[in-house]
C-alpha cells in the first residue's frame, strides 16, 4: 500500500429537514386544529481514530464527502426522520485543519478519539409549535438550517517515542532492523528510504518504545534539496532524537563533522521545537575503523562536532549497527530515559483523570 501522509477533502453535513404547516383533517372532528410535524436533523460528519489504518491514501481519492439531509416534516404531528452521521476512520495521529481559516479543528491522538467535522443543520418547526389561544390555525413553519460546509486539511504525523535523523546512508534503517522486527529497505544508495518506518522495540515483557525510521536529510533540504523537509513532520511527537553519524561516510571527500552540523542546521530552520527536543549523538559504523585508530577517530568527532559544550548533557554512543555492537546498551538506554519522561508526566494518584472530548466547530459552544 502507498504510503500517503497529506490529502485535503471537502465535507458538507446534511442540512435539516424543514418543518410544515398542516391541519387535522378527520370526519367528524371539526377544526382539528394544527398538526404539522418538525424536520428531522441532518446528518453531520466525524472522524474517528483508527489504529488498524496506518496511511491516509483513501482520503487522496475520495475528496468530498456527505451526509443526507433530514427529512421534511409531516401531518399527524409526524417529525421526520434524522439523517445518519457519516464516520470516516482516520490513522492515529492525524491533524485536521481548517484550509479556510487555518484554525485547528482536530488532533487524532488516540485510538477511537472521535471527532465533530461538520455539524448537521437542525430540523425546521411545524406549526403545532406556532398555535396559542389567540392565534388557533397557525400557517407558520419554518425551514431546516443548512449543515456545515468546510475543506479540510489532512496531515498525518506518525505516533513514535523516538525519531532517527541523519544523512541517508547514515544506518537509520540498518539500527532499525537491528533493535526491532521492522524490516525496511537497506540498500548501498542514497535515499533507500522513501517513506517513515516504524518499529516496536521490546525491551522485556511490560517495557517497549517505538522508533521511527525517516527518509535522511541533507544540507539545503529547507529549499527542497532531496526529499526536503516533508517528512519532518513524522518527529513531532517524539520525546527524542537520536542523531545518526557515519564516521565512515562513502565519500572520501566528505566531512562528517560538517554533514552533522548541516543536519542539526536544517533541524534548526525547519522548526524551533523540534531542534531543542532532547538530542542525542549515536557515532555508526565503528566496525569500518580499525581498531587501533577508532578511540582517536571518535575522539576527533566529538571535539570537533562539540567543542567545550555537551549539548545539555546530552550522551554520546558509538555503536555498528550492522554488527549490533553498542545496540542493546544503547536502547536500554533510551528505555531509562522514557521511563523518566513518562513518569514525570504521569498524572498523581488524587488528580482526576483526563477526559476525552470530541473536538470540532462547535467544542467551544
Amino acid at each position: 500500500m502507498k504510503f500517503v501522509d497529506e490529502a485535503m477533502i471537502e465535507v458538507h453535513a446534511g442540512k435539516g429537514g424543514d418543518g410544515i404547516a398542516s391541519f387535522r383533517r378527520e370526519k367528524f372532528i371539526p377544526r382539528g386544529g394544527p398538526d404539522g410535524g418538525d424536520g428531522g436533523r441532518g446528518g453531520s460528519i466525524w472522524a474517528v481514530a483508527d489504529r488498524n489504518i496506518n496511511t491516509l491514501v483513501d482520503f487522496r481519492f475520495a475528496r468530498i464527502h456527505r451526509a443526507r439531509d433530514g427529512e421534511k416534516g409531516r401531518g399527524s404531528d409526524c417529525y421526520g426522520a434524522g439523517a445518519d452521521d457519516v464516520t470516516l476512520r482516520m490513522p492515529v495521529g492525524t491533524v485536521v485543519t481548517d484550509i479556510e481559516t487555518g484554525a485547528l479543528v482536530a488532533d487524532l491522538s488516540h485510538h477511537g478519539m472521535r471527532a465533530l467535522l461538520a455539524k448537521g443543520g437542525d430540523g425546521g418547526l411545524g406549526n403545532i409549535h406556532f398555535k396559542s389561544s389567540t392565534n388557533r390555525a397557525p400557517r407558520q413553519c419554518t425551514p431546516g438550517t443548512p449543515g456545515e460546509h468546510r475543506r479540510l486539511q489532512l496531515e498525518l504525523k506518525v505516533l513514535a517515542d523516538v525519531g532517527l535523523l541523519g544523512l541517508p546512508n547514515a544506518g537509520k534503517s540498518t539500527f532499525i532492523r537491528s533493535v526491532s522486527s521492522a524490516r525496511p529497505k537497506v540498500a548501498d544508495y542514497p535515499f533507500t528510504t522513501l517513506h517513515p518506518n516504524l518499529g516496536v522495540v521490546r525491551i522485556d515483557h511490560a517495557r517497549s518504545f517505538v522508533i521511527a525510521d525517516i527518509p535522511g536529510l541533507i544540507e539545503g533540504a529547507a529549499d527542497g534539496a532531496g526529499l526536503g523537509h516533508q517528512f519532518l513532520r513524522h518527529l513531532a511527537r517524539t520525546s527524542l532524537l537520536l542523531h545518526l553519524v557515519d564516521l565512515v561516510p562513502p565519500d572520501p571527500d566528505a566531512d562528517p563533522v560538517r554533514d552533522a552540523r548541516a543536519i542539526v542546521e536544517e533541524l534548526r530552520r525547519y522548526d524551533e521545537t523540534l531542534y531543542r527536543k532532547p538530542r542525542w549523538l549515536v557515532l555508526n559504523k565503528v566496525d569500518l575503523i580499525p581498531e587501533d585508530e577508532r578511540r582517536e577517530r571518535i575522539d576527533a568527532f566529538v571535539k570537533a562536532f562539540l567543542g567545550d559544550r555537551t549539548e545539555d548533557g546530552a550522551p554520546v554512543h558509538v555503536i555498528s549497527a550492522l554488527a549490533g555492537d553498542g545496540c542493546r546498551e544503547l536502547t536500554y538506554a533510551i528505555m531509562d530515559h522514557l521511563d523518566r519522561v513518562r513518569a514525570a508526566h504521569q498524572p498523581m494518584e488524587h488528580d482526576a483523570p483526563a477526559v476525552e472530548v470530541a473536538a470540532g466547530p462547535d467544542a467551544a459552544e
